[in-house]
C-alpha cells in the first residue's frame, strides 16, 4: 500500500490505494486457522492518535459497510485502522459452524497484539460489543490496559447466546439443539437460515458478562436503535447499569434498528469516535 500526503497551509489531502488482506495464524495443531486482517497504518501528521480496531457481528465480515465507511473516512484523516474476519467469516479459514465466543475471542486478541501498536480505540457492532467488552476484561487481567483508549458499541449483544437467543428459543428449537447439536435460524439479513450449535450455546455461558460488575478501564459510548429487533434498547440499559465504574455515555436512537448504517447514524458513528479521542 502506497499512501500519499500532501501538505498545504490547513490542509491534509490523503491518497490511499486499495489494501490487500493479510493473514495471521491462530491457535495450534488441529485448530490453527489463518486469520484474515486489513490494516492502515496510522501517517505521522500531528499529534498522534489512538488507532481503531473494527469487531464486526455474527455472520458479518471485515468488508461490510460500515467498517468501509469507516475505513474510507480514517484514510483521510490519517489514523490507523485495522479490521478482521473471525475464523468462519469472510476471509478466515475454518467453518462457521465451529465457531464459538472463546475461539473468536482469542482470534480477535491474537489481531489486535499482533497487528496494533499504541491505545486502541475498538469499535465493536453487535456481537463485537461483546467481544469488545471481553477483550477489555482480557487486557486488564494481563496487564496491558494502555492498550485501550476507549470503546464505541452499536448495539452490543452482550451475553447473546444466553440472553438473546437460548432464552427466548421456543420448545421445539430446544428439542433441535439437544437432539441434533444445532438448530437452523432464519435471519432477516440473508437469504437463508443460519446455524445455532449447541456448543456455541454451551461455550458461551463461559463468557457471560452480566451478572457481575464489567470494568473497561477507559472511556465507552454506546449506540443503541430503540427500534432494533435483535438486541432490545433496553438491553443496553443493562449494560450500562454494569459499567459503574467507568464514564459511560448512552445514545439512544429513537427511529434506529440494529445495524444504523444510514448516513446519520455514521455520524453519529465518528463524532463517537472523535469524541474519546
Amino acid at each position: 500500500m502506497r499512501i500519499r500526503v500532501k501538505q498545504e497551509p490547513e490542509q491534509i489531502e490523503i491518497e490511499a490505494q486499495e489494501l490487500h488482506p493479510q493473514f495471521l495464524p491462530v491457535g495450534d495443531g488441529e485448530t490453527r486457522r489463518d486469520i484474515a486482517f486489513l490494516r492502515r497504518p496510522a501517517l505521522d501528521i500531528g499529534a498522534t492518535r489512538p488507532g481503531l480496531v473494527w469487531l464486526g457481528g455474527f455472520m458479518s465480515h471485515m468488508g461490510s459497510a460500515k467498517a468501509t465507511c469507516l475505513d474510507q473516512w480514517e484514510a483521510r484523516r490519517g489514523r490507523g485502522f485495522l479490521r478482521f474476519d473471525y475464523s468462519g467469516h469472510g476471509l478466515s479459514e475454518g467453518r462457521f459452524e465451529t465457531g464459538t465466543i472463546g475461539r473468536w475471542l482469542e482470534e480477535a486478541l491474537a489481531v489486535i497484539r499482533t497487528a496494533s501498536e499504541g491505545p486502541q480505540i475498538l469499535i465493536g457492532s453487535s456481537m463485537g460489543g461483546w467481544l469488545a467488552l471481553l477483550c477489555a476484561r482480557a487486557f486488564a487481567e494481563s496487564g496491558e490496559i494502555e492498550r485501550l483508549a476507549g470503546l464505541v458499541l452499536i448495539a452490543p449483544a452482550v451475553d447473546f447466546t444466553q440472553k438473546l437467543i437460548y432464552e427466548r428459543l421456543p420448545p421445539e428449537a430446544r428439542q433441535q439443539l439437544d437432539e441434533n447439536g444445532v438448530w437452523m435460524r432464519a435471519s432477516a439479513y440473508a437469504d437463508t437460515p443460519y446455524p445455532i450449535t449447541r456448543n456455541l450455546i454451551e461455550e458461551g455461558r463461559q463468557h457471560l458478562l452480566f451478572g457481575e460488575t464489567i470494568r473497561t478501564y477507559c472511556p465507552v459510548h454506546i449506540l443503541q436503535g430503540m427500534r432494533d429487533e435483535d438486541v432490545p434498547w433496553q438491553h443496553a440499559m443493562t449494560l450500562v447499569e454494569h459499567l459503574a465504574g467507568d464514564p459511560v455515555t448512552l445514545t439512544l436512537v429513537k427511529d434506529g434498528d440494529h445495524r444504523l448504517s444510514r448516513d446519520e447514524d455514521l455520524a453519529r458513528l465518528t463524532q463517537a469516535i472523535e469524541a474519546i479521542g
